[in-house]
């Protein structure tokens, strides 16, 4: 008895199964958009948590804008430290980590060419003494540095990494800062 092999069959899967999956898997992915997702694919807890860090930023450049205004004999030791502050808020404003070939944005104002806070409805209360002022700028600064710490496990990976970024800038302003106050 003469023996034939078996009918060849195609190992793995045939080209139409393939195809439908292709167009099962595609038909699933648009019925099933994220709700919480702009049009851009920024969640809107990240953008929420990216408009916070700006506003958090801000917030800071306020104080040390008043500090400033307090005590001007202070410029030239808060300059460099104002200056990282404008750049980490227009980092997440922009969404993008700062560069050099590109302008700045102009959602942040640079009030220290001015000498001019930032006039804001309700100031914080400056310290007397210059000590005392840079000791406060310290606390807000190392207060501000742990909470985005503790925000960068709640976000996705390039946000997470600007937040880390700036809370160790933030840690080292914070140590900077109470040098200046020894």
């Amino acid at each position: 008895m003469p023996y034939f092999p078996p009918p060849r069959t195609p190992s793995g899967p045939r080209r139409r199964t393939l195809l439908a999956s292709a167009a099962g898997a595609v038909l699933l992915v648009g019925c099933s958009a994220d709700p919480n997702t702009s049009g851009n694919g920024v969640t809107s807890a990240t953008a929420r948590a990216r408009a916070r860090a700006a506003r958090d930023s801000r917030g800071l450049l306020e104080r040390y804008d008043t500090v400033l205004d307090a005590h001007p004999g202070l410029a030239e030791r808060l300059s460099p430290l104002r200056t990282q502050v404008v750049a980490h808020a227009r980092a997440f404003e922009d969404g993008r980590t700062p560069t050099a070939t590109r302008p700045p944005a102009p959602t942040v104002t640079d009030t220290a060419s001015t000498g001019t806070g930032t006039g804001s409805a309700s100031p914080v209360p400056v310290p007397a003494t210059p000590k005392e002022a840079l000791a406060e700028l310290a606390a807000a600064e190392r207060a501000l540095a742990d909470q985005r710490a503790k925000a960068l496990l709640k976000v996705p990976g390039e946000l997470a990494r600007l937040l880390a970024s700036v809370a160790a800038a933030g840690a080292a302003h914070a140590y900077l800062l109470m040098e200046g106050a020894k």
